[in-house]
């Protein structure tokens, strides 16, 4: 995935009110950035850290600039929550996603029932496919001890709801996924967060019992693109 938008980077002065970050350009300039991360966005990111943003100067936005990246002196961490869907579409059209194969398309968004999953990946007409697989899709930026990468990084009723939704499309037939992308390079292996969300660890757990596959795969960040580069280990 690359950035579509004009990109600068700077420092992270500070977060607040969830969706807002103030950022200092390298001119000088400080700017309001948007920060697309409905999370507690813990370990990503402190005051003073190198940050990335793209311009948007779409004059329907009330702010140009949105929160990209951030940087811990060891790894870009991406922090923007509505990139995971199309790094996940890119990789799995790509075939980096070996798990995940074999299908002749992929429909975003697919509605079932109430819900809508990420992506779901079919042969044949969408009405009356003859193969499919409904994928789920996580953001990961949240570091635990040493090198292992964490989900979630607060309480996620939305997440164990997404887990529930898996687990009966498998008991009705289906093949389903559940795709953790993990958007920082200084870590090599994932987990649920049992201490953050001691319910949604076991509902995944519940989920791999039930025949749901999980899959965690890390990112290659850079100033110029995102894209899914290698699995990691998953401790359940």
């Amino acid at each position: 995935m690359n950035f579509e938008y004009p990109t600068h980077e700077g420092k992270i002065l500070k977060r607040y009110k969830r969706f807002f970050a103030d950022i200092e350009l390298e001119s000088g300039e400080i700017v309001t950035a948007h920060t697309p991360n409905t999370g507690s966005m813990k370990t990503c990111w402190e005051p003073g850290w190198k940050a990335f943003i793209t311009h948007n100067d779409n004059p329907k936005r009330k702010l140009k600039y949105t929160l990209e990246m951030t940087h811990n002196g060891q790894s870009w961490i991406g922090v923007n929550t509505s990139r995971p869907n199309h790094i996940a579409k890119e990789a799995i059209e790509s075939g980096v996603v070996k798990e995940l194969q074999g299908y002749q398309s992929i429909k975003p968004e697919f509605k079932v029932g109430n819900s809508r999953i990420d992506l779901l990946l079919y042969n044949g007409e969408l009405k009356s496919p003859e193969k499919s697989c409904f994928v789920e899709v996580k953001n990961v930026t949240l570091k635990g001890e040493g090198t292992l990468a964490l989900f979630p990084d607060g309480v996620s009723e939305r997440g164990q709801k997404h887990l529930k939704e898996l687990m009966d499309l498998v008991d009705k037939g289906h093949q389903a996924a559940m795709l953790f992308i993990v958007q920082r390079e200084d870590v090599d292996s994932f987990s649920p967060a049992h201490e953050i969300d001691p319910e949604y660890a076991k509902l995944l757990i519940q989920a791999k019992d039930k025949g749901v596959m999980i899959l965690a795969y890390r990112c290659a960040l850079s100033k110029s693109s995102i894209t899914l580069k290698d699995k990691l280990a998953i401790k359940l």
